[in-house]
């Protein structure tokens, strides 16, 4: 392990993790970090999109697009959503109760608020027909974790979580691109996502793991990445 006075997991990191335990280890152990995709238009769109649902939480407002579609309203709270969705200094976070330099952080898209419950919402952007089927393998630890992060913090929720996603329909006149959305229900697990932080952490303090079979960077890195 690298000295380091905490080490920061988030659901990106340990979704690393699932996909290669080595990369992951390499990453959070050594510094090395594996070459990403750069997806430079979801990035943009997830940019905007936090806006525009702020426009609505000032009125009282949901998106028309959620509307029938979620339980509650968007969190009227707009400094609290903001602290929520600051990934460079997380305040949603759980530090490992026998592991102290461990903790495990998140950064919300967005919330919904029932008089009692959080409901965390998270933005999607996606040209996949077979998004909805796919959510659940891909996104469930996320999900997972925010409802773990936001009862760790003292926020009740229900176990549930929703993805809106935003899947490009047509264009129009202008270059005006038309979006179909979609929101997908989906339930969540504390256990799940605590027993993921902490197959995380087993796994960066003991030797280096295996690689996943399926990692083509740890095939191509190997003649030039020297991991001790």
């Amino acid at each position: 392990m690298r000295n380091s006075q905490q080490i920061r997991l988030s659901a990106s990191s340990l979704n690393l993790f699932l996909e290669c335990p080595k990369c992951f280890w390499a990453y959070k152990a050594k510094g090395v970090k594996k070459p990403e995709q750069s997806f430079a238009l979801q990035n943009n769109f997830d940019r905007i999109l936090k806006p525009y649902f702020d426009k609505f939480r000032a009125k009282g407002e949901l998106p028309p697009e959620l509307v029938g579609q979620v339980e509650g309203k968007l969190m009227p709270d707009q400094g609290l959503i903001d602290r929520w969705r600051d990934a460079m200094r997380p305040v949603l976070a759980y530090q490992d109760k026998e592991q102290s330099d461990f903790v495990l952080v998140g950064a919300l898209d967005d919330c919904l608020f029932d008089g009692e419950y959080y409901i965390p919402v998270d933005f999607k952007t996606t040209g996949s027909a077979a998004f909805e089927e796919n959510a659940k393998k891909y996104y469930q630890h996320q999900l997972n974790i925010y409802n773990f992060l936001l009862e760790q913090g003292g926020y009740k929720t229900k176990g549930i979580a929703y993805l809106v996603y935003y899947k490009p329909d047509n264009v129009a006149d202008k270059g005006i691109i038309n979006f179909q959305v979609g929101v997908k229900k989906m339930e969540t697990s504390h256990e799940m996502a605590l027993k993921l932080f902490q197959d995380g952490i087993k796994t960066l303090l003991g030797p280096i793991p295996k690689s996943s079979p399926f990692c083509q960077y740890c095939s191509w890195s190997s003649d030039f990445v020297e991991l001790k």
